[in-house]
């Protein structure tokens, strides 16, 4: 709020003032103090004229219109009239003989109530000069009073009362109060419903501690509101709005309360507005302000939203504090006068004048102030000083103008302090309307014309500097113009835009409107204007484009009452429009694929009182009621805020804002920007939208990037293949096509050098139609090639008619064609087909080279019921199995037969088959169902008619038919044989039937082989009980073994007769085994051991027992005492076998071997190894295992003579003297002497007699274990204590570096020995497993095999 002025007095010092402001125009304020005078102010604080009065001035009031201001005073019984429009001062004697104390004229009528000291009133009529006094009003002096719109004058006096008269002075109602009226209002109460009775509420306040409301029409209810103490008195109240009070109190306190009967008494609003004193409040309803004053401060509160305090205002120097305060009624200035005797006058509301030229601002900061400022280039602001309160202002690149009325002011913009001089003032010819300047001239609209003229010109050339437009005055009233640096704009009354040029003030161009033009705002070149039409509409214009045609605005507002171009460089197709409260935003595209065209933003909201005056770059800048600019960013450019605001928002709500930001810069073309957003955070389908924003504008390069970018690799090609095109059309069309606006491209490319491209695009979309009528008028030869793909089409959706119509025209005839017309034959042999014409269509079809022709219209004919024809089509295109299909469908068997051997499908040779078959050809049939695989019917016709069981076998046995199999046991019963008959049930899979047939027939043995494997516990236990009924323990117990039920199984095992004794005892063990039941063990233990027949069975079946029940060190001592048993009786083989097999059973199981057995399986192969050396002729060899064998011979009891017999005579051979003599003495014992053989007998006795002692040292080899050297066939190490193994070749203990093993049995050898036995021998002497010199594979790394835990030491 700015202070205008200050009015100080020496005569008024130290007095509280009386002043008042003019009624509705607020240009002058009275003024009276101590003295006897009153002065009276223009607005801008200059004395305007002075009354002098006989006294102290008391009173005074404006009437209703402001013309005349009336003061009374002391000392005087006359009322002095001073006249505003010719300051002029009257004086009216009132003929009262008392002082007069009270003046108020009426609001609607020109009545001047006066009240006196004594309580008499006079009213003055100042149109007919009447005078009415009524004496005895009151008994006391009239103090204050209010006229009511129905001209009722409502008094108070100092006598207690309050009087209500009517405009003759009658009273109406007189009513007595508890104290002293002061301040009376009329008023309406906040009523539920709203009466037509007018202000029918009197309200004042009464001893300045209760407000008072009396209704006039109800006296008796009258309402009385007091306060809370600590608020003070009443010091003044204010009606507003609709029914609501605002009041005053002295302790600063500031209330508003509403007067609806339902919330009186309640307060609405409560503030200690001031600390310790509140002096006044005013309101200003033109400007919905509410004020206070109190202390040193006035506060200014919005009466829309009381709590918010729009301004404070301190006034230090007053330290006496404040006084009154009062508004003009158009809420402009405000006026406060303080105790000290001075007066304030503020500036609460400007008039919104302002104007602009580029980035330039001129607009109203005070009354008789004008700044200039440029915010965007950064210039100080100019603050110029005018002369009159201007209704215009308008600004130029270096100048600016402001007037009034038909006067305007120049000022010239320049460099030194202060910024601006003046450079003249002109008078025109009327009122000016408007005013617009450019660097050179300025042009001044008034009364339906536009002058324009130079501004500095000399006055000599005045008259060439000047010219007044239109030249003719039919060509209508102008009714605005606008000017830009090179050219005039105007519109007229009769709607005509023109354009005139500045420089020789030629008209340029002219546009016609239906309807006269209101307003016209060109760009900052001229090129573009937008226009307002009486109709309110909105256009955009491009005068300088012929071929542009008028655009209309879209969504354009009626209200709107102005434009604003963006002063940006880059945004020259963007513009505002705005009305009071809200500025739209509109964009032009000029070169898009759909031409230009106008789009509507988006709209952002206008606080209250703001006028637009410069758009730079999406802001706004306004000019405000207080003489200052506000920046308002327009809501469609939220895209260029900082990124920083979106940090705090929540992720779904970003990209909520982030399509509203993108939809918005695609709109402004703000291309980079949008790429920008997609960036920060976009999805695909955000990058897709700017792409597609791209092609719109055809910006080929940048949409090229934006798809690189959103990874569109077929979109980029697209574009890389268009981006030479110079043809704009033939560019806009492809692009449409990308976007998808097939129509749109077709008429692009149509109108481009290159119609052609619109019927590819037709054909690449198969819109066969428009592509046949553009190959019409661009391509003739491309007809035939389009009607055949329409054909295609047409087939495909069922039109046959019209596809039988485009095939015949798509023939050539041309040899370069031919598939082409191949294509067109067939398509017209199947239409002719397909619309009845079969014979056409068939002998087509025949001729025609293609199969798969014949296979379409054979379809096409099967699914016609003509079945003969089809399936001569079907032969004819070798497919056989279709042919003999139909052919059967219409019982052509003959033709069925023909085609049999090319026919692939079973059903075929079914159907042929049961016809054969029902012609009684059964051997036809039988082969036929064999190729149809039939294998049940085959066997049925081998057996019912063919008579062929045999055939009727192989195929049952073959195929494993259940159903045939069934078939051939049944043959077979009826030939009574049995055994043949179960087997095939069996096959059959009826085991019950052939259980039953068994038992009838005795059969049983026959069954249970047949059954084998594939039967289930029940057979098995039927088959069991059946045996066990016929007493055959054998077979019965090995049928309770196999269904599990073990105890019955070894009840019948032992039951079985001694010449069955091997099998049952072996059965009986391999039961025991499985069914792991003690008691079971120890029955058949017991009776192994005789124990129940007093018979000991043979020792090995306890073996076999033992080895059932997986308890090998039982069976390893059982398998040592059978193999001694066997060593007894000489069968020394067999005892090699029980030991060699339960060695590597044990070791099988990972269980250590016992060193007895180990020790005898070695002696038992050492003397298994002497034959095969000596048969081999190795003496040596022999030799040392012989001598091996003798060392143990008691282990050889049954042939202890020629055992050693053999060694004598081995060891002889191999130079073993010594050896040979040691046998040969124990020969010579008496108990072996007589069983020696008699032709060695003397040869023995002769060693004897005369011993020779030589013997061949043994060769010594390493120990395996330790490395010691000791004889090659001792394995015992004397050194490390070792047992060593041996070689199953040599017997010789085995050596690290010559070790192999054998892969069966997995016992060591010597692979140099064991390769050399192999070149004679064919098997492992260990375990007789065949063997060839290439199995044995030498082993590296022995160290696995030499672990000394292996035997049970």
């Amino acid at each position: 709020m700015k202070s205008v002025f200050i009015l100080t007095d020496k005569a008024w010092d130290g007095s509280s003032l009386l002043y008042m402001w003019q009624k509705t125009h607020g240009n002058y304020i009275a003024v009276a103090g101590q003295d006897n005078s009153v002065k009276i102010f223009d607005r801008h604080g200059h004395k305007w004229s002075e009354l002098t009065l006989p006294g102290r001035c008391v009173g005074m009031d404006w009437d209703k219109d402001g013309d005349i201001l009336a003061v009374i005073a002391a000392k005087s019984s006359s009322i002095y009239l001073w006249d505003a429009s010719v300051n002029k001062t009257s004086q009216i004697e009132s003929g009262m003989r008392d002082q007069m104390s009270f003046i108020l004229w009426s609001k609607t009528g020109p009545l001047l109530a006066v009240g006196t000291v004594k309580g008499n009133l006079l009213i003055y009529n100042q149109q007919t000069s009447r005078k009415i006094p009524v004496l005895g009003k009151h008994t006391k002096k009239i103090t204050c009073g209010c006229w009511s719109v129905q001209n009722l004058l409502a008094l108070g006096s100092e006598d207690n009362t309050l009087s209500i008269s009517n405009h003759e002075g009658d009273t109406v109602r007189q009513t007595t109060l508890r104290g002293e009226p002061a301040e009376i209002n009329f008023s309406v109460m906040k009523t539920d419903e709203r009466s037509g009775q007018g202000e029918n509420t009197v309200s004042l306040s009464v001893d300045k501690k209760i407000l008072m409301l009396f209704n006039i029409n109800d006296p008796e209810n009258r309402i009385e509101l007091t306060f809370q103490r600590h608020y003070g008195h009443i010091v003044s109240y204010r009606w507003y709005g609709d029914g609501y009070i605002l009041i005053g109190f002295s302790l600063g306190y500031f209330v508003v309360i509403s007067t609806h009967i339902r919330e009186i008494g309640q307060e609405l609003y409560q503030a200690h507005n001031h600390n310790h004193s509140l002096n006044s409040v005013a309101i200003s309803p033109a400007i919905s302000k509410a004020a206070s004053c109190g202390d040193n401060s006035i506060k200014i509160h919005e009466l829309s939203e009381i709590k918010d305090i729009s301004n404070v205002v301190q006034l230090d120097d007053e330290t006496k504090g404040l006084d009154q305060l009062n508004w003009t009624d158009d809420g402009q200035l405000l006026a406060v006068s303080t105790q000290k005797g001075t007066l304030h006058v503020f500036l609460t509301k400007l008039p919104i004048l302002g104007g602009s030229f580029g980035t330039r601002l001129a607009y109203l900061t005070s009354l008789l102030e004008v700044t200039v400022s440029n915010q965007v280039e950064g210039e100080s602001p100019v603050a110029i000083q005018v002369e009159v309160e201007p209704t215009f202002i308008a600004m130029g690149p270096y100048h600016v103008a402001v007037g009034m009325n038909n006067r305007a002011w120049f000022y010239a913009l320049v460099d030194p302090e202060p910024g601006f001089n003046k450079l003249k003032d002109i008078e025109y010819l009327g009122t000016i309307a408007s005013m617009c300047l450019n660097a050179d001239y300025a042009a001044a609209l008034f009364e339906g014309k536009v002058q324009l003229h130079m501004i500095e010109g000399k006055d000599q050339e005045e008259k060439k500097q000047m010219k007044l437009f239109p030249d003719d005055e039919r060509k209508g009233r102008i009714l605005c113009h606008a000017l830009t640096a090179d050219l005039l704009y105007y519109g007229t009354d009769s709607g005509n835009v023109v354009c005139v040029l500045v420089e020789d003030w030629e008209t340029v161009s002219s546009y016609s409107h239906s309807v006269g033009v209101r307003k016209v705002f060109p760009d900052l070149n001229g090129t573009r204007l937008v226009f307002i039409d009486d109709k309110n509409g909105g256009f955009l214009l491009s005068p300088a484009n012929a071929t542009d045609t008028c655009f209309e605005l879209p969504n354009f507002s009626p209200t709107i009452t102005g434009v604003l171009w963006d002063n940006w460089h880059a945004d020259r197709g963007v513009f505002v429009a705005y009305d009071d409260d809200k500025v739209y935003t509109y964009a032009l595209h000029k070169t898009t694929i759909y031409g230009p065209r106008v789009v509507l933003v988006g709209s952002t909201a206008l606080l209250f009182s703001q006028k637009p005056l410069l758009l730079h770059n999406g802001e706004l800048t306004c000019q405000t009621a207080s003489g200052k600019t506000s920046e308002v960013a327009l809501s469609t450019h939220s895209f260029l805020k900082n990124s920083k605001e979106t940090a705090t928002v929540p992720q779904p709500e970003l990209g909520k804002q982030l399509g509203k930001q993108l939809a918005q810069a695609l709109m402004l073309k703000r291309f980079h920007e949008a790429s920008g957003l997609c960036r920060s955070g976009g999805s695909n389908k955000d990058w897709a939208e700017v792409g597609k924003a791209c092609l719109v504008h055809m910006e080929v390069e940048l949409a090229i990037q934006v798809y690189r970018m959103s990874s569109n690799v077929g979109m980029v090609l697209s574009l890389q293949s268009i981006q030479g095109i110079e043809d704009m059309n033939l560019r806009a069309g492809h692009l449409a096509m990308f976007l998808g606006d097939y129509n749109l491209a077709q008429d692009l490319y149509l109108s481009s050098g290159c119609p052609i491209a619109a019927l590819e695009m037709r054909r690449d979309l198969l819109h066969w139609d428009s592509a046949l009528m553009l190959a019409k008028r661009l391509a003739d030869d491309q007809i035939p090639f389009i009607s055949k793909e329409y054909a295609v089409h047409l087939e495909f959706i069922g039109d046959y008619v019209n596809a039988l119509a485009h095939y015949e025209k798509g023939m050539t005839q041309n040899n370069k064609f031919q598939e082409h017309d191949e294509a067109c034959k067939a398509g017209v042999a199947r239409m002719s087909i397909r619309m009845g014409d079969i014979r056409r269509g068939a002998a087509q079809a025949i001729q025609h080279p293609s199969r798969v022709l014949k296979k379409e219209c054979g379809a096409i004919l099967e699914s016609m019921k003509q079945f003969s024809e089809a399936a001569q089509l079907y032969e004819k295109g070798q497919y056989y199995d279709k042919a003999a299909s139909v052919y059967i469908r219409c019982k052509n068997w003959a033709k069925v037969g023909e085609l049999l051997p090319h026919v692939s499908s079973p059903k075929i040779h079914l159907q042929y088959a049961k016809a054969k078959e029902a012609d009684g050809k059964y051997k036809d049939a039988a082969g036929a169902y064999e190729s149809a695989k039939d294998w049940d019917n085959v066997i049925r016709v081998l057996l019912d008619h063919l008579n062929n069981p045999e055939e009727a076998v192989r195929i049952v046995r073959e195929t494993q038919s259940i159903d045939g199999a069934k078939m051939v046991a049944r043959f077979f019963l009826g030939l009574s044989d049995y055994g043949s008959a179960i087997h095939f049930l069996v096959l059959s899979q009826c085991n019950d039937e052939a259980f039953q047939l068994a038992q009838q027939h005795s059969q049983m043995e026959v069954y249970a082989d047949i059954i084998g494997p594939e039967a289930t516990q029940e057979d098995y236990q039927s088959i069991a009980l059946y045996f066990e009924g016929e007493k055959k323990h054998l077979q019965a117990g090995k049928f309770f073994q196999k269904c599990g039920q073990y105890s019955r199984a070894l009840k019948h095992f032992l039951k079985c007769p001694n010449t069955d004794d091997n099998l049952a005892v072996e059965m009986a063990i391999e039961t025991v085994g499985q069914a792991k039941d003690s008691s079971l063990t120890n029955q058949l233990i017991d009776y192994l051991m005789g124990e129940s027949d007093g018979m000991p069975k043979d020792a090995k079946y306890l073996f076999r027992l033992y080895m059932a029940l997986q308890q090998y060190r039982e069976a390893a001592r059982t398998a040592i005492i059978i193999a001694r048993e066997e060593q007894c009786a000489g069968n020394y083989r067999n005892a090699h076998d029980v030991l060699f097999s339960m060695y590597t059973e044990l070791q099988a199981q990972k269980i250590k071997i016992p060193a007895e057995m180990a020790t005898n399986l070695m002696i038992l192969h050492s003397y298994l190894l002497v034959k095969i050396h000596v048969k081999r002729g190795d003496h040596l060899k022999g030799a040392r295992m012989l001598i091996r064998v003798s060392n143990n011979i008691s282990k050889f009891p049954a042939h202890v003579v020629p055992i050693l017999t053999s060694a004598v005579i081995e060891c002889h051979r191999a130079g073993l003297k010594n050896s040979a003599f040691s046998f040969a003495a124990m020969l010579m014992r008496p108990e072996y002497r007589n069983e020696i053989d008699p032709k060695y007998r003397k040869k023995i006795e002769a060693m004897v007699r005369r011993p020779d002692t030589s013997e061949l040292e043994e060769e010594t080899t390493p120990c395996p274990f330790c490395g010691f050297q000791l004889p090659q066939n001792e394995l015992l190490c004397n050194s490390c204590k070792n047992n060593l193994p041996y070689c199953i070749s040599t017997g010789r203990h085995m050596l690290k570096e010559d070790w192999s093993l054998c892969p069966h049995c997995e016992f060591p050898a010597l692979y140099s020995q064991f390769i050399l036995l192999l070149e004679t021998e064919t098997v492992c002497p260990m375990c007789s497993e065949t063997l060839s010199v290439k199995q044995i594979k030498k082993i590296p790394d022995c160290s696995k095999y030499l672990q000394t835990d292996e035997l049970d030491q």
